[in-house]
């Protein structure tokens, strides 16, 4: 595929957007449109969401808050990122974010080569209409994200089993 040469305007409240467990991925750009080179998303994260550890194997993925605060891990590092913060997570590196905090938080997430949005695609809700609160995960949701993902070249670390 070729980029498109006439350019690509998606306006506020436009894109392709799913729900991801309680985050709301608003796709402003996917692989389709930049020829495979990147897919760049708005990122909703919802007090107490986002990802568990993972690991892209074909994917170099960049955050950009744009509104309060998240904590990161990069590998073994963990941090608090806030609006205007940049990280930038090469493929391979162990990841996660998670909004600790009591409100939701914006960022955009920029991943190149494009893929990613095709994941997000095929695990994710769509969102047809207005904008309302997404339902938790159910076991049939974490087990097609969990299913899935090698197929997108992602790894998911599972949590420690819970000790008695």
């Amino acid at each position: 595929m070729t980029i498109n040469r006439d350019g690509l305007l998606v306006e506020q409240g436009q894109g392709h957007s799913y729900w991801f467990g309680q985050d709301l991925y608003i796709f402003k750009a996917v692989g389709e449109d930049t020829g495979e080179a990147y897919a760049l998303c708005e990122v909703v994260v919802a007090p107490q969401g986002g990802t568990p550890p993972h690991r892209h194997s074909r994917e170099n993925e960049s955050f950009y808050v744009q509104e309060g605060e998240i904590e990161f891990q990069l590998d073994e590092r963990t941090l608090v990122a806030t609006a205007g913060t940049f990280l930038h997570s090469p493929k391979g590196q162990l990841h996660r974010f998670t909004n600790t905090t009591a409100v939701p938080v914006k960022m955009l997430v920029w991943v190149t080569p494009a893929g990613f949005d095709k994941f997000i695609a095929e695990v994710g809700k769509a969102v047809n209409g207005q904008v309302t609160s997404a339902s938790p995960l159910s076991p049939e949701d974490l087990d097609k994200i969990l299913t899935t993902a090698p197929k997108y070249g992602i790894e998911i670390i599972p949590p420690p089993p819970e000790q008695a």
